[in-house]
């Protein structure tokens, strides 16, 4: 098997658009993209997870395989996954479909999405997940912005809010991680 970092390159060049990142997420951001995941009940999703980084640090913490969707567009990306992974359900469609999956309270939602200065993808993407998470559900988002990766006008309208985890320098770039929750009604 390929290493990730050269399928990775390879599906970079040949998919610009579907790959948005410079390089695969470092160990030190899966931990923190995957910390607590161990604790949630129910279902979990992970969109857009590429090569696996994030998919890797899930199990590691105890997730049973048969608890984790990865929903990935790239289809050499799912052929690699469905590898490295097996017992994991991976499934070659979009965020965007997460209601349409057939499942409920889900406990959390690890993203890899790149969702920043893009607010139909923020409400396609984050709108519906909360729609089938759990009440105390938390969607955790990357970003290699200072900033929320979604303002708060638009996180307003989606009733939720954001707290920053952290920020990882050890990333290329460095990566801010934050969690979104439902506001408090």
């Amino acid at each position: 098997m390929a290493s990730d970092f050269a399928v990775f390159l390879g599906e970079m060049m040949r998919r610009p658009k579907e790959v948005s990142a410079i390089a695969p997420s470092s160990q030190a951001v899966a931990r923190m993209m995957t910390a607590g995941v161990e604790q949630v009940s129910g279902p979990i999703v992970e969109i857009g997870p590429g090569t696996g980084s994030f998919t890797r640090a899930i199990l590691d913490r105890g997730v049973a395989p048969e608890r984790l969707i990865l929903m990935e567009m790239n289809p050499r990306f799912c052929e690699t996954l469905r590898e490295k992974f097996p017992g994991v359900t991976v499934l070659n469609r979009p965020a965007q479909e997460i209601e349409s999956l057939g499942l409920a309270h889900i406990g959390s939602v690890i993203s890899g999405v790149p969702v920043l200065a893009r607010p139909q993808i923020q409400r396609e993407v984050v709108g519906r997940a909360f729609k089938v998470m759990a009440p105390g559900g938390v969607f955790v988002q990357i970003t290699y912005s200072p900033n929320a990766p979604i303002p708060p006008e638009v996180q307003a309208e989606l009733g939720v809010r954001a707290t920053k985890r952290g920020t990882v320098w050890a990333n290329l770039p460095p990566a801010r991680v934050f969690e979104f929750r439902r506001s408090a009604q």
